[in-house]
């Protein structure tokens, strides 16, 4: 219900403009939570980005979050949707010579080179939002008056004379909006502790050691890319890395894939079997209120998270503490990151003390959402 209110409130908001003071990000707003882009006219790219909870699908699908429903209400997905919040800044999908490695894109596997991209791969995917094709989605937009209108002003009187053109202009738009202050808002409680506009606590304090150094602990590897009390950092250097997830069963049993996940490898534009079981680093902002985590929503609690990362170098730390069952195994065994995952083992209270410090990532509008 608070989903289709904002829908409306933001489709009220925008057709009050008129074609000469709209910008490319209030057309990108208005067409970013238009569920007329999907075949059965239910689904929007806020339905699996939810601007009221860190920008991801908080819809339960019979799957707790684990992936998204598609637009026809019965396809399921095998990975879950990641956060939009912050996205801009992951760089265009590209080969790290200096570093041997891949980084940026979007999508877990990086296939879209940029948010343009991006914002052109659900409407015409068959199990999400389900248009047939680029036609079909530009007559859905020439059915809106405002759309024609506005579409013609913001990018000339013949954008829809080719529908390839046409389909381009909507998604530049979208990543217009996506780039737009309302998804990075850098205003965390670890923001305002930078800016001397709030006080760690001694846990809070803690965490944030243990999370910044290099020789205590492995988060610093991957979730870092400008230092420590750098403004700006978005907690992830968007290398691609395997840690060793466990398949999520519950999800298969749900969606009925058997093929196992091939990750960065299931990238058309990689060609390295070393690649296989790899995912792009998410962010870490607003990390306390975007559960379930890891590409396929197999971890409920950040906790969870934590603790996984510590049985690569904690003996005691055998026990899933979701399941209460031993870990399960890899999906992918042989290009787990064991060189980033090597780090001191933690004890309880530096566990604590790390989850604690991750809930300051938490954007000020969202704070209310993290579970206590």
């Amino acid at each position: 219900m608070k989903s289709l209110k904002l829908i409306l409130a933001n489709v009220l908001i925008l057709s009050t403009l008129s074609a000469n003071d709209i910008s490319k990000e209030e057309l990108g707003r208005m067409l970013f939570f238009d569920v007329n882009l999907s075949k059965n006219r239910t689904q929007s790219c806020a339905t699996c980005h939810n601007p009221e909870v860190g920008f991801i699908d908080d819809r339960e699908n019979g799957v707790s979050k684990m992936a998204s429903l598609g637009d026809d209400k019965k396809s399921l997905g095998d990975r879950q949707a990641p956060t939009a919040s912050y996205a801009k800044f992951s760089p265009p999908f590209h080969f790290d010579e200096k570093k041997g490695l891949y980084k940026g894109g979007q999508f877990w596997d990086g296939r879209a080179n940029s948010l343009e991209e991006q914002a052109g791969g659900p409407p015409l995917n068959p199990i999400e939002m389900g248009l047939k094709d680029v036609k079909e989605a530009v007559s859905r937009l020439k059915e809106n008056e405002f759309y024609i209108e506005n579409f013609k002003k913001l990018f000339g009187e013949n954008i829809f004379s080719d529908d390839k053109i046409a389909y381009e202009a909507m998604t530049k738009a979208i990543a217009s909006f996506e780039r737009s202050d309302e998804f990075s808002t850098f205003d965390s409680k670890y923001d305002r502790y930078l800016k001397g506009e709030y006080d760690l606590t001694p846990l809070e304090d803690l965490g944030m050691s243990i999370f910044f150094s290099n020789n205590n602990n492995s988060c610093a590897a991957c979730h870092v890319l400008k230092g420590e009390g750098k403004e700006g950092e978005t907690f992830t250097n968007y290398e691609f890395h395997n840690i060793g997830i466990p398949e999520n069963k519950s999800l298969r049993e749900k969606n009925g894939v058997k093929d196992k996940d091939l990750g960065l490898l299931a990238n058309s534009n990689v060609n390295d079997k070393n690649q296989i079981g790899k995912y792009k680093t998410p962010t870490l902002r607003n990390v306390a209120v975007t559960s379930p985590y890891m590409h396929n929503g197999v971890f409920k609690d950040l906790r969870t998270v934590v603790e996984f990362y510590d049985k690569y170098n904690n003996k005691e730390r055998t026990i899933n503490p979701e399941t209460n069952l031993p870990w399960d195994e890899p999906e992918h065994k042989d290009t787990i990151s064991l060189k980033e995952l090597k780090a001191n083992a933690q004890n309880d209270r530096k566990i604590d003390a790390l989850v604690a410090f991750m809930r300051l990532l938490t954007d000020k509008r969202y704070e209310n959402l993290i579970k206590e």
